[in-house]
């Protein structure tokens, strides 16, 4: 009896994605990846340059999207069935983090809005768009960016950010169970601090806060882009085929950990 080998590195052969905030950071990372496992990749990004020069990166296509507008995602999931012929995976990814969304005491609504309307409404939005194409397929794969602050509290406090985080983790929960039936996998990717644009302009103005988030870490550091890549993978991969509705967390250790190692 022999055992057939796999091609582990071509787990995304002829599959088409789509990827939200994918000119930087874990966006790009997951590009880059989905594109090495044979993935065709369509970037959804505000910003046209780094977005038009991640696509050309990666051999696929840019389309830029606001994820808040509603005709503009719809446009982005409607461009990449029409250049692909279909929709394989969905990860829904952008996200912000400003500086004047901190602590309940001094974040006014204004910045509460803005957060919750590019952290959460454009997942609703993508999730709505994706799906519509994924359910005459009768298959697909959504990831959603959320957080280990959706299922932890901090005192260092984002307090718009974790709020949507946390819708984004109910709201995948939810998707994930409601489509299971369909072909259709919606899982929450849980990252723990991940070392991005993001993360590097929010702590370069406060060390101190950086320094008391990465004390809490296990493994003593923050991620890498291409750490959050390769558990994005799996999800989208077939690999994945019995995990939806799933808390995928990567956070090294963060959320099972009381006391850290010296």
């Amino acid at each position: 009896m022999s055992i057939e080998k796999m091609d582990l590195t071509q787990r995304l052969a002829g599959k088409v994605a789509v990827i939200t905030g994918g000119a930087s950071g874990i966006g790009l990372a997951t590009a880059k990846r989905f594109a090495a496992e044979g993935a065709k990749v369509v970037i959804g990004d505000m910003d046209p340059t780094t977005g038009q020069a991640a696509a050309e990166l990666v051999g696929g296509s840019f389309v830029q999207v606001n994820v808040a507008d509603e005709d503009q995602v719809n446009n982005l999931f409607d461009k990449a069935v029409e250049i692909y012929g279909r929709l394989d995976i969905a990860f829904n990814n952008a996200g912000i983090s400003p500086a004047d969304d901190d602590s309940i005491e001094t974040t006014e609504l204004p910045a509460w809005q803005k957060v919750q309307d590019v952290n959460l409404k454009s997942v609703y939005l993508c999730c709505r768009a994706a799906l519509r194409h994924m359910t005459k397929q009768g298959s697909g794969s959504i990831i959603n960016t959320a957080s280990f602050v959706a299922i932890m509290g901090s005192a260092t406090s984002q307090i718009s950010y974790t709020a949507s985080k946390g819708g984004v983790l109910a709201m995948s929960r939810e998707l994930g169970v409601q489509f299971a039936r369909q072909g259709i996998r919606v899982n929450a990717l849980c990252p723990g601090p991940v070392n991005t644009p993001l993360l590097q302009e929010l702590f370069a103005k406060d060390p101190e806060r950086a320094q008391r988030r990465l004390i809490h870490i296990p493994i003593g550091r923050f991620a890498k882009p291409e750490e959050l890549a390769a558990s994005v993978a799996f999800l989208a991969s077939d690999d994945s085929s019995f995990i939806t509705g799933s808390t995928f967390l990567v956070d090294g250790g963060i959320s099972g950990a009381y006391v850290t190692p010296l």
